[in-house]
């Protein structure tokens, strides 16, 4: 009986040992939680999973939304023989590994291989072309877990031949009966008389940003690291709550941060000072540079904003300034003006219109010559003579005067088109060209690309 004892409390101590989220891995579908957009009662997902016939496919989400729970489900539940990956420690070698002893038991006895592999994004083109022709012939299903966009990271030949599952984060309803299970279920936390205040439990699925492991982490640590009380219970407040429950940075994988950045950049072109903030806060929250971003909010004073107010410009590269010289957290503030300043101007493109339309004649006019009258005349060019009686001296005229500047063979191109919007009416040139309407201007800046 003591034996017995003593081995059941070995036992339950190396339970202990494993982090709560691992002992809450479901085993069934009944207990997994969360992603109800793929997981309900007749969906492809669980049909094909209780029959079996789950074909390749690709899990991708954010950490902590249950991607390789759901594989442990499919794990338990086929009958084929199941195989696991992690891409960042794994080579060709490995791949080949599972991929011949796949084949052996395909052939000998008729059951095909389930690969998990972990973080598959990571895994380079020489890797995912050797599993190519196994996935085709049906030796082995893959199911790959990435937190990054497949389209974007993954090689085309093994996303095209696999479906794409998409995890989204988890709900506060979802996080709450996590966590609320663990207590009951988990075979460590059941044995103790935990009290966990409602508004503790409340913080935890709030900050936990819908990831079940972040909160399983924070509720073990909390408990475990709080004395029992004479009554033999552990108390669990909000105060303990917070202090176990790590700040989690916001997730995002590369396709969204790239997206967030595109929101940002078009929400002060579309002078929405609140998108423009929370898209520069929530950037700030997912460990962007901030440099990188205080660099794009002086490049759009002069792209979207311009000529239109020209002291945008200034505020932009002060702000930039003031933030190499102060840092994070108070170097925010300038930035916040400088992106409040230029979603409040008049905008204007042509900066970079103009740009663009001189960019593209220079480069299609490789061979203009200047005019005669235009050239340095302290450098002759041998026998030729420069006419510098044709030049009229623009000083001379009370600063301006018509003359011609362009080679003769664009002598009529227009590449400067005030917006006429705020200070953009090109006013500081006693004379402008006329029949601008007519002119065409390449506007290259405003097709539709997220070349931001």
């Amino acid at each position: 009986m003591v034996q017995y004892e003593q081995n059941s409390i070995f036992e339950m101590e190396k339970i202990a040992n494993i982090p709560l989220a691992e002992r809450m891995r479901p085993k069934v579908l009944s207990e997994f939680i969360g992603q109800t957009h793929i997981i309900y009662d007749g969906s492809l997902l669980c049909r094909a999973i209780k029959a079996d016939k789950l074909g390749s496919c690709i899990f991708w989400g954010a950490p902590g939304t249950g991607k390789t729970s759901l594989a442990n489900v499919i794990a338990n539940t086929t009958g084929s023989h199941f195989e696991k990956l992690n891409a960042v420690s794994s080579g060709v070698a490995d791949a080949k590994k599972i991929i011949d002893e796949a084949t052996r038991r395909f052939n000998a006895y008729g059951q095909k291989t389930y690969l998990l592999l972990d973080e598959c994004h990571r895994w380079n083109k020489a890797q995912s072309d050797c599993m190519l022709p196994a996935i085709e012939k049906g030796y082995v299903t893959f199911i790959g877990s990435t937190t990054e966009n497949p389209y974007v990271a993954m090689t085309r030949a093994i996303v095209s031949r696999c479906r794409v599952f998409e995890f989204l984060p988890l709900t506060k309803q979802d996080i709450k009966r996590g966590l609320l299970d663990a207590l009951k279920r988990d075979k460590v936390l059941s044995r103790r008389k935990i009290v966990l205040d409602d508004d503790a439990l409340e913080y935890i699925c709030e900050t936990a940003s819908g990831d079940l492991r972040n909160a399983y982490n924070a509720l073990e640590l909390a408990v475990m690291t709080t004395d029992v009380n004479s009554d033999g219970s552990t108390h669990v407040t909000r105060l303990i709550a917070s202090q176990s429950m790590q700040k989690k940075a916001l997730s995002v994988d590369t396709g969204m941060y790239y997206d967030m950045i595109s929101a940002f950049i078009k929400s002060m072109r579309g002078s929405d000072a609140n998108a423009a903030m929370f898209w520069f806060e929530r950037l700030l929250e997912a460990g962007t540079d901030p440099l990188l971003l205080a660099r794009r909010i002086v490049i759009h004073a002069a792209e979207d904003v311009g000529l239109a107010d020209p002291q945008a410009l200034v505020v932009a590269t002060s702000a930039l300034t003031a933030f190499q010289n102060i840092g994070l957290p108070e170097g925010r503030i300038p930035l916040t003006e400088a992106i409040l300043y230029i979603c409040n101007c008049p905008k204007s493109n042509s900066v970079v219109n103009t740009l663009y339309a001189a960019e593209d004649c220079a480069k299609n006019h490789p061979a203009a010559r200047v005019p005669r009258y235009l050239m340095d005349e302290n450098h002759p060019r041998g026998t030729e003579e420069i006419d510098q009686t044709a030049y009229k001296y623009p000083h001379n005229y009370g600063g301006w005067v018509e003359q011609q500047y362009l080679p003769d063979e664009v002598k009529d191109q227009v590449f400067f088109v005030p917006s006429g919007n705020g200070q953009d009416t090109g006013c500081r040139q006693p004379k402008l060209k006329k029949d601008y309407a007519k002119q065409v201007v390449p506007n290259k800046w405003f097709e539709e690309t997220d070349d931001d």
